[in-house]
């Protein structure tokens, strides 16, 4: 085998994209109390837009609330905001410089939306790993144009390419169907 192409640099760009996934699928509420619902949150403070834990600690004290300790006072009122403008459905009940957030229960309708919401994200992913592959692939065109790998070396590497391609596709819909599940239990 030629030492031109890396096909495992592929692999590792696809696990990439999905730890990025499982990142955003954390973030969608699911009914239970997570600190990682406020990670794709962003507030505009200090002239820049902050992600809520760098300006304030967040805590899963009971299992329906979520605690936001906001570290600079004059930062609580920005944080309620970006709070309630954010698509968590949540409106934060402010004690001092403490934001609690009640997690309420997911109606029929919430659920299906989140679904939806799911399914987004699950594509958006699908197709980040398919331009891997056709990265690989264009790549392997090259090096074929070049003379620097085979013919017969090419096949190999496609297959190889498309079969890591159809598991990491495959562990996606894996890991949106349990979520979806996790969504859907009453």
């Amino acid at each position: 085998m030629s030492k031109e192409f890396n096909e495992k640099e592929y692999s590792i760009k696809m696990d990439k994209t999905i730890q990025s996934f499982k990142k955003d699928l954390g973030s969608i509420r699911t009914g239970r109390a997570n600190a990682s619902m406020l990670d794709m949150i962003k507030v505009d403070v200090y002239g820049q837009m902050m992600p809520i834990n760098q300006l304030a600690t967040v805590s899963v004290p009971e299992a329906r609330l979520i605690t936001v300790q906001v570290w600079d006072q004059s930062n609580v009122k920005a944080v309620d905001s970006a709070l309630q403008k954010s698509d968590l459905g949540i409106n934060p009940q402010i004690d001092g410089s403490v934001l609690r957030l009640r997690i309420p229960d997911l109606t029929e309708e919430r659920r299906k939306d989140l679904i939806k919401i799911l399914k987004t994200i699950g594509e958006k992913n699908k197709v980040s790993i398919r331009n891997i592959r056709r990265e690989g692939n264009d790549e392997l065109k090259k090096l074929i144009k070049d003379k620097k790998i085979s013919e017969d070396e090419n096949k190999v590497f496609e297959k190889n390419i498309q079969k890591v391609t159809d598991d990491h596709i495959t562990n996606i819909e894996k890991i949106l169907s349990e979520k979806e599940k996790e969504i859907l239990q009453v």
